[in-house]
């Protein structure tokens, strides 16, 4: 009876550490994402990537910190850092899917990743846009419901040409769709930054459309979850304001 007692108690110190650990990681990146510090960022999915084990959880907390850092580091033009940790991300990726876990989430990521490899290599942009497409209609086959997977319909239809179907309004709508099915789960939205960007994008989609009040309104609406989200307070805000006065 008391080993019993003893193993239960020890696993049960175990889950709070773990949980402990991964809310620790969650508030880390959710800071150096509103307050611009990616070196922090970096910090944290290094240390995970040196540490990790074939814990889901684990995997897919890491899977999504790389997806971050890979769009950033894409954004900067630095396609070699980019590429490096997408190859950490796909290998994580194929760990969780022999694991069978959660197939709808991994399409999602599988697309966003292929979205990625065109801002590595444009050449191949119809090869691996095909490739983007199918992954994430089979996310949103598998779970209609899953806002990761609105998100990368969106991002596939906002970027690709008019001409093979791309459509920014359709993009909006996922994107809106998306920030519905997060909004779902108030308690989830606690230091997750992918809310923050989700908003932010969306902001930037109405912008480029020319719906600069409808900017204006998701950038609000970002302001007022995180008033410190530094990239919205400094740049996109106070633009699309100048925008609205020129008019």
């Amino acid at each position: 009876m008391e080993r019993t007692k003893y193993i239960i108690t020890s696993l049960f110190m175990l889950f709070v550490l773990s949980t402990s650990v991964f809310a620790s990681n969650k508030e880390k990146i959710y800071q150096a994402y509103i307050s611009d510090r990616m070196e922090q960022w970096k910090t944290v999915i290094d240390r995970l990537e040196e540490h990790k084990t074939k814990n889901a959880d684990y995997l897919i907390e890491l899977v999504n910190y790389q997806y971050g850092y890979i769009g950033y580091s894409l954004g900067a033009n630095n396609k070699d850092e980019a590429k490096n940790y997408l190859n950490l991300a796909e290998n994580n990726l194929e760990i969780l899917e022999e694991n069978n876990f959660n197939p709808a989430l991994l399409n999602a990521y599988k697309a966003a990743f292929w979205g990625f490899k065109i801002g590595i290599q444009p050449i191949k942009a119809p090869f691996y846009g095909r490739r983007c497409i199918k992954r994430v209609n089979e996310a949103l086959e598998l779970n209609n419901d899953l806002a990761f997977a609105h998100v990368q319909y969106g991002n596939t239809y906002f970027y690709m040409p008019a001409v093979f179907g791309g459509s920014k309004k359709v993009a909006i709508e996922h994107f809106l769709l998306a920030i519905e099915q997060m909004e779902k789960k108030p308690t989830e939205l606690e230091n997750d930054w992918n809310y923050l960007s989700l908003l932010s994008l969306t902001g930037q989609s109405y912008d480029e459309m020319g719906e600069y009040e409808k900017a204006k309104a998701m950038y609000e609406k970002a302001l007022k979850f995180e008033p410190n989200f530094k990239w919205v307070k400094d740049e996109l805000y106070p633009n699309v304001k100048t925008k609205l006065k020129e008019r």
